[in-house]
């Protein structure tokens, strides 16, 4: 095992930890809203809003990893309030921030800061790839809002970037912006099929974090797969 010159972690569920609550996020949209022409419920609308991800196939957790091409939040919700006739008195980005951090807060995950500490005081380099719709600027602010001490080099998302994992293009790009080759980087995240597979197909070495895992999952003896941070600090040193 090479001990990496760079690691590379997905956002959710892995350097954060949420609950989603897509109800509770629309609620507090439409708190917003200069002009609601059908008087919409916040229910009414989020279940437009699970209809057209559905339709999408965007968050079946077992169709998720085949949905390669991110759809922002810079389109989506502007289709789904101005189609339905509601006007809100923000900005795309406000809208984002006001829906995220109504629908799932967030926390960092158990230990995740002191791994963070250990690999800036190792000389070991990190970044972030992440799956998401949010607006990049949002994405950026809450993860320096709630790990302050990070040293991200760079934060790519697939709203500001296109592709989804596990689409090798998106560890392609990360690369570049490293200047590394692949066999000197892991990658750390909770979902197989697009962190673990991706990263895998992308050369990358990937280690499977289970520790905030929210969804049933079948081990794989063949990849290294840990529970608590502190897992991963022992195998470096071992």
């Amino acid at each position: 095992m090479k001990i990496p010159k760079m690691v590379l972690f997905d956002y959710g569920q892995t350097l954060i930890a949420e609950k989603f609550d897509g109800l509770k996020g629309t609620e507090a949209v439409l708190q917003y809203a200069k002009r609601n022409k059908y008087h919409l419920s916040a229910e009414q609308v989020q279940a437009k809003a699970n209809e057209i991800n559905q339709e999408f196939g965007r968050f079946d957790p077992e169709k998720r990893h085949l949905f390669q091409i991110e759809i922002p939040n810079t389109m989506f919700t502007p289709y789904l309030y101005e189609s339905q006739g509601i006007e809100i008195a923000l900005s795309n980005s406000e809208i984002d921030t006001v829906f995220w951090n109504a629908a799932a807060p967030g926390m960092p995950t158990e230990g995740i800061k002191e791994f963070l500490g250990y690999l800036k005081n190792k000389g070991i380099r990190t970044g972030v790839i992440s799956n998401i719709c949010y607006d990049f600027s949002v994405v950026a602010e809450r993860i320096n809002r709630l790990l302050p001490e990070n040293a991200f080099e760079f934060i790519i998302t697939s709203s500001n970037y296109i592709f989804r994992k596990p689409n090798k293009r998106i560890f392609d790009l990360a690369l570049e912006k490293a200047g590394l080759e692949p066999d000197e980087v892991w990658y750390i995240g909770d979902q197989y099929e697009c962190d673990v597979k991706g990263a895998l197909n992308a050369g990358l070495f990937p280690v499977w974090y289970i520790g905030a895992i929210d969804l049933p999952y079948t081990e794989d003896t063949n990849i290294l797969t840990v529970k608590t941070w502190n897992e991963i600090e022992r195998y470096m040193e071992g």
